[in-house]
């Protein structure tokens, strides 16, 4: 009968584990909104900002590049400072999760969230 109960006590800890893991997990995420990067193109033409998330929150344009006949050149600058930004709030993210996923005594190669 004591292991039965012993039992019920390590299954008291995982769940526990788990809940206190759920609860970063949930942090984490609203961290992930707050963490901002810029990726750039055209040495800085162009700027597209986006949260760790990928989402887009702002795009500045230099009005120097705003020339009719080169409307393409502009879309494409557009087009690689999103990329760019979409990639470092990739990097971030994985960055962000590997630090968790370390303070929680998981190897920080883990993916996560699982």
């Amino acid at each position: 009968m004591g292991k039965m109960f012993k039992g019920m006590g390590d299954m008291a800890k995982m769940m526990k584990a788990a809940k206190d893991m759920q609860d970063k997990m949930a942090e984490m995420q609203d961290e992930m909104d707050k963490i901002t990067v810029t990726g750039e193109s055209g040495a800085g033409l162009v700027r597209a900002t986006a949260t760790a998330k990928g989402e887009l929150t702002a795009l500045e344009i230099d009005p120097s590049i705003f020339h009719p006949d080169e409307k393409e050149v502009v879309e494409d600058l557009i087009l690689a400072a999103i990329k760019d930004a979409q990639a470092k709030a990739a990097e971030r993210s994985q960055q962000e999760m590997a630090k968790m996923a370390e303070g929680l005594g998981l190897p920080a190669d883990m993916k996560l969230p699982f």
